[in-house]
């Protein structure tokens, strides 16, 4: 058995990805799969910003396309949003501000779904957590989200299962977006670190607390950024708490911190 340390890349099938975007964009991505065995769930990621250094390569991202397809059996997409560049390769496109960004997420939901990815999930990252927020439950026929329907209005689903939330700031997202989500009862899960930059535990309980389905989980000693193996495995337990529940281990009920090599 060998420890899974920061650098550590379990088995997986990786493979590149080219995601079309509905105003005719070509974004980079990559989607990593179980070595042997179908996924059970998928985790659709949108990274941090990309005008401060965010991209599909962000740390928690990176790790959770290296362990979770062999620790929990899921499908991990990743991909670099308009304008953004990572050792992946550039996408097409220039960076808006969270608005056009809607089409990457139109994209990156409705390849997944074609592609027939099963119980999907959208795994936002501060910023990435905004355009979950704003644009998850829109389709890839309407990413805009014009036809006429209130802030309120339940929307036709999009193909996905939920969202997760690690660091949302709430600038971009606000009351609105969180009341679509409340009108169409999917899950949402909040992860909160204690030492927030932006948004702390308690403004997020209060905030998140218009969405019936939200649950806010406060992490002691965690910050913005999730620096840190020991912040790294939270978040993933987390996310793999949500997800995929049985693949956490006993008596701890988290993942596996060692690999038997084969």
């Amino acid at each position: 058995m060998s420890e899974i340390k920061p650098a550590t890349v379990l088995p997986a099938k990786r493979s590149p990805v080219t995601l079309p975007t509905p105003d005719g964009l070509r974004l980079v991505g990559e989607l990593a799969l179980p070595a042997d065995a179908d996924p059970v769930a998928t985790l659709i990621c949108l990274h941090p910003l990309p005008t401060h250094g965010g991209m599909m390569d962000s740390h928690i991202f990176k790790k959770a396309a290296f362990r979770l397809p062999a620790l929990a059996q899921l499908a991990v997409l990743r991909f670099n949003t308009r304008g953004t560049s990572s050792e992946q390769g550039t996408s097409e496109g220039e960076f808006g501000g969270g608005e056009t960004e809607r089409h990457d997420v139109a994209a990156a939901v409705s390849w997944a779904t074609d592609a027939g990815l099963p119980a999907r999930w959208l795994l936002g990252w501060s910023f990435g957590t905004e355009l979950a927020l704003k644009w998850g439950l829109y389709s890839a026929a309407d990413p805009a989200g014009h036809g006429g329907a209130s802030p309120k209005a339940p929307l036709a689903p999009p193909g996905i299962e939920g969202a997760i939330l690690l660091s949302p700031p709430l600038r971009r997202a606000g009351d609105d977006d969180l009341d679509r989500w409340a009108a169409s009862g999917k899950p949402l899960v909040a992860l909160i670190p204690e030492f927030d930059d932006y948004l702390r535990p308690d403004e997020a309980r209060r905030r998140f607390a218009r969405v019936p389905t939200a649950e806010v989980v406060a992490v002691p000693g965690a910050k913005h950024l999730w620096v840190g193996e020991p912040y790294v495995r939270i978040a993933l337990n987390e996310i793999v708490r949500r997800v995929n529940p049985v693949a956490l281990v006993a008596p701890t009920m988290t993942l596996p911190t060692s690999w038997e090599e084969s």
